[in-house]
């Protein structure tokens, strides 16, 4: 996928959703990964010509694993004209260590969100951008039907009220596999997860099922997807256009 399919994809969702207005000053949280670094380059290269004027700060919360080198990705922040956070925390050695999590990923979700929305709070922000894509809206949605028994998954534009933040998901309409293409024809600099439990979880287990899917039965996933946009689904926006 070139940059200017990536700026398509990413404008209708911005677009279909109302998810920037003027003057907004968006996070754009940064775990190190293709995804985020994927809509940094979006959101970034954006500005320049977006009828909403807004602004960005990239914000990576450090879990204080070794060997996480974020250097590059501070390189990538310095050529995009980006202003680039990186929060210290602990939280890998209090999950891992020191509470010996036996479910370590809600925990550590948990209070990542809370350093991050911090640190989003404390640079003047008021919205921040999560780099979701249209694979992890539909593998949400088969976790909450397989263990939640509800037809659900998160919404493109939510307001969280009890931190006055409004969460905007910019990548919704781009498959993995454009990000991976990007990813490989930019050479973005990814900086690989060092957590123990990366590979291991529910997640893992719905993107297979997803792959599987839609190995067997071509189309799948897209069908799925649009029967999610379709869904009516409590506390979705309606779309704008």
């Amino acid at each position: 996928m070139k940059l200017q399919q990536l700026y398509s994809f990413v404008r209708r969702a911005l677009d279909d959703y109302d998810m920037i207005e003027d003057g907004d000053r968006i996070a754009v949280g940064i775990s190190g990964g293709k995804d985020s670094l994927t809509l940094l380059y979006a959101l970034a290269g954006m500005r320049r010509f977006y009828p909403h004027p807004y602004e960005i700060e990239a914000v990576t919360v450090d879990l204080g694993f070794e060997g996480f080198d974020l250097s590059q990705i501070q390189s990538l922040c310095d050529e995009l004209g980006v202003h680039y956070t990186i929060v210290k925390t602990e939280i890998g050695k209090i999950v891992f260590e020191d509470r010996k999590e036996t479910n370590p990923c809600s925990l550590c979700a948990k209070m990542r969100k809370g350093a991050l929305n911090e640190a989003i709070k404390a640079l003047g922000c008021n919205k921040v951008a999560y780099a979701h894509h249209k694979d992890d809206v539909v593998e949400t949605m088969l976790l909450s039907m397989i263990f939640e028994g509800r037809f659900h998954t998160f919404s493109p534009r939510t307001y969280l009220d009890r931190m006055d933040l409004t969460v905007i998901r910019p990548l919704m309409y781009v498959s993995e596999s454009d990000v991976i293409g990007f990813r490989n024809l930019y050479e973005l600099p990814v900086a690989k997860s060092p957590c123990p439990a990366d590979g291991f979880t529910k997640r893992e287990y719905a993107k297979d099922l997803l792959k599987s899917l839609n190995q067997e039965h071509p189309g799948a996933k897209e069908r799925m997807f649009r029967a999610i946009l379709d869904g009516n689904i409590k506390g979705w926006p309606e779309k704008s256009r």
